[in-house]
């Protein structure tokens, strides 16, 4: 039985730019239409970075980071007829929906005009409990770990959703910016929905793995022109921007193939530069991507067998985990194991 009135250790940043702290806090509480998670594990997000160095205005501190979160009901704020007491679920970017805008009102909460951002406007997984909205909560399949699962709340979500949008289709080639936390489950996912694939990256180190998991070409960004090696291939459908990197994203425009898209799914602080007549030429187009439908992504990731490759830290390593991720030294998502239970 668990005893509510105890502590728990959690991360927190106290403000823009500052180190993270370890802190022993009082356990919240749930209110109706909540549910208190004791967190299994959370996935070390480059989004985390916007709270880490306060890059939305309006940010309240101190806030405990934190949106790829597994864990298990410890307590039901009010009455549910489908959440359980101790049933296993996940909580991705999205914390939540006023089901007042207009977007809500059709069903679309996916474009909710106030929403709630997990572990940016409401604490996150960075901790041993949290509080999430009932509306958020994914069942997790019994078929994942719960460290698994937690990049595929959001990384995993973020382009398999961002692949499902776009005009690609089966046989189209399609290219991914990038071969990191993201980059190695788009193409995952682009092979197991019939797509024709080019990673890009810089060096010859991971050309080997990205063939493994079904590249059909490979592009070392450092010795040729991305862009006119994918127009030698007859241009790309579709190119998938993981890597944070401005500069380089801009420069592939001349990559895409009629009608192509150019879409980013990674948090790029910096602006572009793109010429209007590089879009019009071609009728090409620029567009970003973020979240997606967590439970469709944990189920079909179970049906074809798509795993993250993680590297796991204890959350009193949240420090390094997160210096990992950003530096590009992680392969290739950083999850936190939270708790003796954790699977």
């Amino acid at each position: 039985m668990v005893n509510f009135m105890t502590l728990m250790k959690a991360i927190q940043v106290n403000a823009p730019g500052a180190d993270f702290v370890l802190v022993q806090k009082e356990i919240p509480q749930p209110k109706d239409h909540e549910v208190l998670l004791k967190v299994e594990a959370c996935g070390v997000c480059h989004g985390d970075a916007i709270v880490k160095q306060g890059y939305f205005p309006g940010l309240q501190y101190p806030r405990t980071p934190g949106h790829e979160v597994v864990g298990t009901i410890a307590k039901l704020g009010s009455e549910s007829h489908y959440w359980k007491v101790g049933q296993r679920v996940g909580v991705g970017w999205r914390g939540g929906h006023c089901l007042r805008c207009r977007s809500c009102l059709k069903g679309e909460y996916w474009a909710c005009e106030s929403p709630l951002a997990t572990g940016i406007s409401t604490d996150g997984g960075y901790a041993e409990y949290m509080v999430a909205r009932m509306d958020v909560l994914t069942a997790i399949p019994d078929e994942l770990t719960s460290v698994e699962a937690a990049p595929l709340l959001c990384a995993g979500a973020t382009t398999l959703g961002a692949l499902k949008s776009s005009a690609a289709k089966g046989g189209d080639l399609i290219a991914i910016q990038g071969f990191g936390g993201l980059g190695h489950l788009a193409l995952q996912f682009a092979v197991r929905l019939g797509m024709k694939t080019a990673v890009i990256s810089r060096g010859k180190e991971k050309e080997q793995l990205a063939r493994k998991l079904g590249a059909n070409f490979y592009i070392d960004a450092e010795t040729s022109n991305a862009s006119q090696e994918l127009m030698k291939l007859g241009g790309a459908r579709a190119i998938f921007c993981t890597a944070p990197n401005s500069k380089a994203i801009g420069e592939l425009v001349e990559g895409l193939a009629r009608n192509g898209q150019l879409i980013i799914v990674t948090f790029v602080n910096e602006p572009m530069q793109i010429s209007p007549l590089q879009l019009m030429r071609a009728v090409r187009s620029v567009s970003g991507w973020v979240g997606g439908n967590t439970a469709d992504t944990l189920n079909f990731s179970v049906l074809t067998h798509v795993v993250p490759m993680v590297e796991v830290f204890p959350l009193e390593q949240a420090a390094i985990a997160f210096e990992r991720m950003m530096t590009a030294k992680v392969h290739f998502r950083a999850v936190l194991k939270i708790g003796e239970g954790s699977k």
